[in-house]
């Protein structure tokens, strides 16, 4: 009986003893997969879980994106603390200091095509002049690319003026409107093409491609867009000012439009503040933050992304961080009032389509009433030649831009970047670029702090960003948005901007002091590390979104000159797209 019982004892010992062990790796086995599910979801949306400090900014978002036009009113009342004005009196709000001191200067001392929008266009017409002057050759206008995202069918005759171009270059290149007859029936049925690296430096050209040149005697250079480096000779960099700011002259019926939105909005308000805002899908798309638009906006913009095979999964939170999110135009309207732009400053948007639609703009039209884009400005009837042609239709805003007293941007795009080159050039013109790193920080904090103090930070992190003279270094950014080789300092100036200098450039050491206090202590982003998101954009964008590949060799960048061997005629003739007709050049 003991026996039989203190066995039946250990059975019933053993069986529970069982069951416990599977209880507890079940319970192991749903803490785990728990967990894991948590990790998976905050990879999804890395703001929603982390970042303690961006909570309340992704609540706003999310209400933003989730909002019908019937609820916008309730958006805006997160506005309420942001005053009507603010500061007005303030110096320099509408013009840069010291800018009379100086003056552009662009007297020297002594074959291709572009690709993209209208400009990286600019930029390709105004390489390839330079590149014609190192090879001295001669250059046959260029003929853009209508296969790009775009799909523009223009010409560089439908935007410029080809007779002024031709003209204005003359002293410099020759430059011819297609190849005379006789040149193309000596070639063979497709001309040589070649794809040039990016920002490859001058002597590239003169030991690599002038060698080429003469066996081939005519080159076709696609893609031809930033393939020169930033840095040249003097000289070369005032040749690309002159090309740029004097010889890229628009047609006259796109200037005749373009004036007449300029004198509708000084006629609405004696000056006006022109905004170039890049808040379309595709640009939030490839930047890879995220606004707070939840299940819709992973899957509209997650749709958009796998357009681009090459790009790869980002942080959201980290993108924000380093400063490359644009910002929203909510954020843009309150950066405006904090620098001291009133409700009744007129203003004028240049912009795509907008994502979220009018959710996204009802906080910045209620900061700025007096709102305006070329649609508004101008009638059906006025706007019918331009409407079905991306580049003319880009063309008139820019012209709007340029003559605006103050230019600002959401981003740092090829647009923004020419347009602060010339309003350099032209005189200092005030052209705020935000700084976004310093005040992605302060808008997530705005809720924590006085409107006051708010204000104050936005202007303290601002400065070097606003377009005044000598806030960026020569040599630093891109020679577009810096043509500092061609901007002369009045001789006369010279001790009154020596006492300046003295009075206001801080010493290194008071610069390290003053970074290590300041709101989100990482330090700011250089121009030229601001633009290179921008830039990769704008270079995928312009790439057809199918898997076909243009056959245009590309050289490697080497020091030294090419041998006979490479390269020989039968690599890349007949290799390019679509090209059979030879008049692509």
């Amino acid at each position: 009986m003991m026996g039989r019982a203190r066995s039946k004892s250990r059975q019933v010992l053993c069986t529970s003893i069982s069951y416990f062990y599977v209880i507890c790796l079940s319970a192991i086995f749903l803490v785990t997969m728990l967990m894991l599910t948590f990790r998976f979801l905050q990879m999804e949306n890395p703001l929603r879980y982390s970042d303690p400090v961006l909570k309340s900014r992704n609540k706003d978002f999310e209400a933003q994106a989730t909002s019908g036009a019937e609820d916008i009113p309730s958006l805006l009342r997160k506005l309420r603390d942001v005053p009507d004005q603010w500061d007005a009196s303030a110096a320099h709000v509408w013009d840069s200091e010291n800018a009379e001191y100086y003056y552009g200067c662009i007297k020297p001392s002594k074959n291709y095509s572009t690709s993209g929008g209208l400009n990286q266009q600019r930029v390709g017409i105004t390489d390839s002049v330079v590149v014609a002057r190192l090879l001295n050759a001669t250059l046959v206008v260029p003929h853009f690319d209508h296969r790009s995202y775009w799909k523009d069918p223009s010409n560089f005759s439908d935007i410029f003026d080809v007779d002024w171009f031709i003209q204005s270059v003359a002293p410099d290149v020759t430059v011819i409107k297609e190849l005379p007859q006789t040149v193309r029936k000596s070639l063979p049925k497709q001309v040589y093409n070649l794809r040039v690296p990016r920002k490859v430096p001058a002597w590239y050209y003169s030991r690599r491609i002038r060698h080429l040149l003469k066996r081939k005697h005519v080159l076709r250079l696609t893609k031809f867009d930033y393939r020169l480096a930033n840095e040249l000779e003097t000289d070369l960099q005032k040749l690309r000012c002159r090309t740029n700011y004097k010889a890229l002259r628009f047609t006259k019926s796109l200037q005749d439009i373009g004036q007449v939105l300029v004198d509708r909005m000084r006629a609405k308000g004696r000056r006006y503040i022109a905004l170039h805002l890049r808040f379309e899908s595709d640009m939030l798309a490839f930047s890879g933050c995220y606004y707070g638009g939840g299940e819709r906006e992973r899957r509209d913009l997650g749709s958009i992304r796998k357009r681009w095979k090459s790009l790869r999964l980002q942080n959201p939170e980290r993108e924000r961080r380093l400063g490359k999110c644009p910002l929203t135009p909510e954020e843009v309207g309150i950066m405006l009032r904090a620098l001291g732009y009133g409700n009744n400053t007129y203003l004028y948007v240049a912009s795509g389509d907008v994502y979220n639609g009018e959710a996204s703009l009802a906080p910045l039209k209620a900061l700025f009433p007096n709102f305006y884009t070329k649609e508004l400005l101008a009638n059906q009837v006025e706007l019918t030649p331009f409407a079905n042609f991306s580049s003319r239709m880009a063309a008139i805003d820019y012209i709007v831009c340029s003559r605006s007293d103050v230019f600002v941007a959401n981003n740092n795009g090829n647009m923004v970047r020419i347009l602060a080159g010339e309003r350099r050039f032209n005189g200092h013109k005030r052209t705020i670029r935000p700084n976004v790193r310093k005040l992605g920080v302060l808008f997530s904090a705005r809720h924590n702090m006085s409107w006051e103090d708010f204000a104050k930070s936005v202007r303290h992190h601002q400065k070097g960003f606003i377009g005044d003279p000598m806030e960026v270094k020569p040599g630093r950014g891109g020679f577009h948005d810096n043509p500092a080789a061609c901007i002369c300092e009045v001789p006369e100036a010279n001790e009154t901007l020596r006492i300046w200098r003295e009075q206001h450039v801080q010493r290194p050491k008071e610069k390290e002091l003053q970074a290590q206090s300041e709101v989100g202590s990482s330090l700011v982003i250089p121009l030229e590390d601001r633009s290179d998101l921008m830039e990769e954009f704008n270079d995928l964008r312009g790439v057809r979104l199918s898997s076909d590949t243009e056959a245009a060799e590309e050289l490697p960048l080497k020091d030294e000159v090419a041998d006979e061997e490479e390269n020989t005629d039968g690599e890349t003739e007949g290799e390019a797209e679509g090209d059979d007709d030879g008049d692509n050049y």
